[in-house]
């Protein structure tokens, strides 16, 4: 019988009353993560209200999922875990690159340096807000200042990635578990971003009566034929997003090694995709475009899938507390910044609305969460654009340089 299991997985027997665990295979992980995008999307298929707060469906299954198996661990049944740590990294990599191939130079003389500008100060802005209402709300319920910020942009506008950066830096200054703390807001994070973007957008929509241009469609639609996907062109685009990532990490170790600077390798492959789009528009090369737009699609969801059925919320029970409050003052904050701020300075239309929604996910841990939040606010109420290509892709850019900075400069004030 020990035989059969191991095809499936590593089976840990626990001892001196431990917990017995068991580590799915990274195939039967990806059998998992399937499910999780079938059962996503027949609930939120079936559930109008899911639909018109624009729920990411992932999102949906993915939190049932996560839940069942940390109620198993937590009734001391054993503790099961599943083998993603390579498949997660590869799938939100080529996911980035993908959104970058979509960042035509054109779009950006479409969109205008006034609107660029907008969102540029925007993620600033609230950065710095989050950091500050983090430093207050720390302070007021006796928590350190240091873990306040991980709570913070941190966690929150930087995600699991820079949380993680941060914490031994932080640990070092004087603030215990930072590492642990940061990442639990971070994982949370995701989830309130997910929950809180599409409601908000939804809610702007309804509220100024906002519609979609019938006239802005897709790239691949819009010479009017309905795209079509053929084996040799798939295979080509696909191979080309593998040679773009590679080219992507010279990038990311160039970036990476800037002074004060922490940034995520997906940014590479970012950048690797907007060079490589641009550069093979420019010699009047083939681009896949229709290919390249259903590998993003393809492996936003299953990174989200991997990344929510394997949250455990056992491990966010020790520091649930004042975190949670912090955590909680950060949700309100970033739903009132998205409805008074976001909205205004995006143009107060239908596309800033979507824009929005995508605020609030890379405000709340996650850039797949900001596309994701807007894919689901455009499935269910049309497409934009801009809001698609220019804003997830250039406000991470402004994150993971503006982000990591600030950091390092406030927290210096808090250093034992």
């Amino acid at each position: 019988m020990e035989n059969i299991i191991s095809y499936f997985g590593e089976y840990t027997a626990g001892v001196d009353g431990a917990l017995s665990t068991f580590k799915f295979e990274y195939l039967t992980t990806l059998g998992f993560a399937a499910i999780v995008i079938f059962v996503g999307r027949w609930i939120v298929a079936h559930s109008a209200p899911l639909r018109k707060y624009a729920i990411p469906a992932p999102v949906v299954s993915g939190l049932i999922f996560s839940i069942i198996i940390s109620c198993i661990k937590g009734a001391g049944i054993v503790g099961l875990s599943f083998d993603v740590k390579i498949m997660k990294d590869f799938c939100q990599n080529i996911f980035f690159l993908a959104v970058g191939y979509g960042f035509s130079a054109s779009l950006l003389k479409k969109a205008g340096a006034g609107l660029a500008a907008k969102i540029a100060i925007a993620a600033c802005l609230l950065i710095t807000c989050q950091d500050i209402l983090g430093i207050v709300l720390s302070s007021a319920i006796g928590l350190n200042p240091l873990l306040g910020l991980q709570c913070s942009s941190a966690a929150m506008s930087g995600g699991v990635g820079t949380a993680s950066a941060f914490g031994p830096v932080f640990e070092s200054y004087g603030a215990a578990d930072a590492t642990t703390v940061g990442v639990a807001a971070g994982t949370l994070g995701n989830v309130m971003g997910s929950l809180i973007g599409g409601p908000v957008a939804a809610f702007l929509i309804k509220k100024h009566n906002l519609k979609s241009d019938p006239n802005d469609k897709p790239m691949a639609e819009t010479a009017g034929v309905k795209p079509e996907l053929n084996n040799t062109n798939m295979i080509m685009a696909f191979a080309l997003a593998m040679l773009l990532a590679a080219l992507g990490m010279p990038i990311y170790c160039l970036l990476d090694n800037i002074p004060m600077i922490e940034m995520p390798k997906f940014i590479g492959c970012l950048f690797a995709g907007v060079i490589g789009r641009n550069v093979l528009e420019a010699v009047g090369a083939k681009t896949y475009t229709v290919e390249m737009d259903a590998l993003e699609h393809m492996f936003l969801e299953l990174y989200l899938a991997l990344v929510l059925m394997t949250t455990d919320f056992t491990k966010l029970a020790p520091v649930a507390g004042q975190m949670g409050i912090i955590l909680v003052g950060q949700a309100i904050f970033i739903a009132l910044f998205g409805i008074f701020v976001s909205y205004n300075m995006f143009g107060h239309d239908y596309g800033a609305a979507v824009m929005t929604a995508g605020n609030i996910g890379w405000g709340c841990g996650s850039a797949p969460n900001a596309v994701a939040n807007e894919k689901s606010v455009m499935d269910e109420y049309g497409w934009h654009t801009v809001a698609w290509v220019l804003y997830p892709s250039f406000a991470v850019i402004i994150d993971d340089i503006y982000n990591p900075i600030f950091l390092s400069v406030v927290s210096g004030f808090f250093a034992a």
